[in-house]
């Protein structure tokens, strides 16, 4: 799978872990220049507190288009850390 946005990948990985239908991408598999830590924050009543980050790529910023749990409830324990995208980000 690739996280691609502003035709640039920004996540490859052939082990990402798909829960509610979006695909969670390994820390590692994370290209992390194009990520800039954002101060937005969901809950999720069985995943917990969500946390995101800004996509930026060529000087365009997506803002808080990418999510993870960095401390997930236990039910969401695998995605620990894993990285989640929407806004317009095509994960193929």
């Amino acid at each position: 799978m690739k996280a691609i946005w502003n035709d640039t990948v920004i996540a490859e990985s052939d082990e990402t872990i798909v829960v509610e239908m979006n695909h969670y991408f390994p820390p590692s598999s994370v290209k992390e220049e194009f990520l800039h830590k954002s101060d937005h924050h969901t809950t999720c009543p069985w995943k917990g507190l969500a946390s995101y980050y800004d996509v930026v790529v060529n000087g365009q910023a997506n803002r808080n288009a990418a999510w993870y749990y960095p401390e997930p409830k236990p039910d969401a324990e695998m995605i620990k850390g894993y990285v989640a995208f929407w806004k317009g980000v095509k994960v193929e």
